[in-house]
């Protein structure tokens, strides 16, 4: 008797180490048992597209044009050959996107909102910075922020350790409730009061229950993103690559499946009809053939190319010989994506729609450090979730062939706060009455027409106590964890390697002055951080964090 009780002792104590050793992948099998069953998942259904009218009550031209916004998701400023680059070296073109750029102006200092999605997301609805609005931090799906933190923190990478921040987690709303405020007016809301037919597709990220999903903040129709795989993951056309090294990467394939929703608030979930991308891009196609003959506005918002990285076997195949594996997988992703511009551009013009139609394509920040690949923001050094260059430089391409000259090159700073004006006097719109927009309007830049009225030299981002300014040419960050600041010319030194921040210390001074004046206007944040996140400035996640490497902290 007394052995069978060591023996079981002696097993429980062995279990309890294979456990303890293994919790993070106990944890994550754990995650992705309860995520399978949280939801179910109905077959695929026909997208029940209202029809417009069967003939234009006037010629096309005369009409308000129609407006197609074109948002990426973590799009790298290097991933575009408009730019000299292209993704895999050159290798992998995208002539799709690039014709936007061809066919009208490229905004050459272009801005993403914030270094990471939602909040950037918020002030393309709504021209206001999150000092406004409250809409500050990306929402996380529950468990995300303790789970990515345990999982970072059980890697040898060499980087400080996450913080996960328990106190501000248990005061948050709920997943759902995280979104912008039902009071703030949209783009959408503004252009549906003008007579236009609204349309979402895609990701959304502003909140999911009543008040804050996209039917709550003026869209007639919403194709909703309901989670996040591009396919199934053991489908047999799909080709994963997965990427042990990035603990967001191991929680979305933990967390996420193949759903997507409509007309609800993902609530009612069913498979998409293939390829996620290519679905968004069929279904974007009916949406515009079913409203040709009324002015509509299309806010085509994709996943790709974020995370979990998944390609179609045909673009696998077609991208050629790449290596390593998951630059392959990426480099088949951005096809992918460059491909659905082409289709809807190609849409437009067989529907006689090209001429009237604004199309704006852009990425919501740039690319991300944690997918292990070096060159995607070259020449511009950092990440998503840095305030640094390759943060926050997205493309902004803008077409609109009545307005706007082909090879039209913008040297003039803007940002995503830009294009809820930008949208609204296209569409022959007015501001909404009793709200400060922060954006300004970018058509005179494009244009020409009434450029020397253009009055804004100042830009801002801010996450929780990381912030930046950019006045003229100078752009200052400061951080109070690590305790930094970072000053340099941008006119003189692009890629941000030179720190001007102790000789210049009028100039710091003169910006941090802007800084504090914006801090004390702000209202407070929605809701609080839940994780701080140590990112290397100048390495990818995969590559070994060594001492004297530069890093900052991203709260979120």
């Amino acid at each position: 008797m007394k052995k069978i009780i060591v023996y079981s002792l002696v097993g429980i104590a062995v279990l309890a180490a294979v456990v303890w050793f293994n919790r993070v992948d106990a944890m994550l099998a754990l995650l992705k048992f309860r995520s399978e069953r949280e939801f179910v998942v109905a077959p695929n259904r026909a997208i029940p597209w209202e029809q417009g009218p069967a003939v234009a009550p006037q010629p096309r031209s005369q009409q308000p044009p129609n407006i197609i916004l074109i948002l990426a998701d973590d799009l790298g400023y290097n991933d575009l050959s408009t730019f000299g680059g292209g993704v895999a070296g050159g290798r992998v073109r995208t002539p799709g996107i690039d014709s936007i750029a061809e066919q009208g102006a490229v905004f050459m200092q272009s801005y993403a909102g914030n270094a990471t999605c939602a909040p950037s997301r918020a002030m393309i609805m709504t021209g206001r910075y999150p000092t406004r609005t409250g809409f500050e931090f990306t929402p996380t799906p529950s468990g995300m922020g303790p789970v990515v933190a345990m999982v970072a923190d059980s890697m040898d990478t060499g980087l400080p350790a996450a913080r996960f921040n328990e106190a501000g987690a248990a005061g948050a709303p709920p997943y759902e409730e995280q979104g912008l405020p039902s009071a703030e007016v949209t783009v959408a809301e503004v252009l549906r009061d003008r007579g236009y037919h609204t349309a979402h597709i895609g990701k959304w990220h502003l909140g999911r229950s009543e008040g804050f999903a996209p039917i709550d903040q003026g869209f007639d129709e919403s194709l909703l993103m309901a989670s996040g795989l591009y396919l199934p993951e053991d489908d047999p056309e799909v080709v994963n690559a997965k990427l042990d090294f990035d603990p967001i990467d191991r929680f979305l394939w933990a967390r996420m499946e193949y759903a997507a929703s409509f007309n609800n608030r993902g609530d009612e979930r069913f498979e998409p009809g293939g390829y996620l991308t290519d679905y968004w891009t069929d279904e974007a196609i009916a949406m515009i053939k079913a409203n040709r003959n009324r002015p509509f506005f299309l806010y085509l918002a994709h996943w790709g190319v974020h995370t979990p990285l998944q390609a179609t076997r045909e673009d696998y195949e077609a991208v050629g010989d790449i290596q390593p594996h998951h630059l392959r997988v990426y480099a088949a992703m951005i096809r992918a994506l460059d491909r659905s511009v082409s289709r809807i551009i190609e849409a437009l013009e067989d529907e006689g729609l090209a001429d009237n139609t604004l199309v704006i394509f852009s990425s919501d920040n740039g690319g991300p450090g944690y997918i292990g690949l070096p060159d995607i923001n070259a020449p511009f050094r950092g990440w998503k979730l840095s305030n640094f260059e390759g943060g926050l430089r997205v493309p902004l391409f803008v077409k609109w062939p009545q307005r706007i000259a082909p090879h039209t090159v913008v040297e003039t700073p803007v940002a995503h706060i830009d294009l809820m004006p930008t949208i609204v006097a296209a569409a022959g719109a007015e501001p909404p009455p009793g709200v400060v927009i922060d954006g300004r309007d970018i058509l005179p830049l494009a244009t020409g027409e009434g450029v020397e009225r253009w009055d804004r030299d100042t830009l801002f981002w801010q996450s929780g106590y990381y912030r930046a300014v950019r006045r003229g040419d100078w752009k200052l960050q400061v951080s109070e964890n690590p305790d930094r600041a970072w000053l340099y010319n941008l006119a003189d030194d692009p890629t941000e390697q030179h720190n001007l921040a102790e000789q210049r210390t009028d100039k710091r001074d003169e910006l941090m002055a802007l800084l504090d004046a914006h801090r004390r206007s702000a209202r407070k944040p929605l809701y609080p951080y839940v994780v701080e996140m140590p990112v290397a400035v100048d390495k990818t996640l995969a590559e070994p964090f060594e001492a004297g490497d530069e890093y900052i902290y991203w709260p979120n």
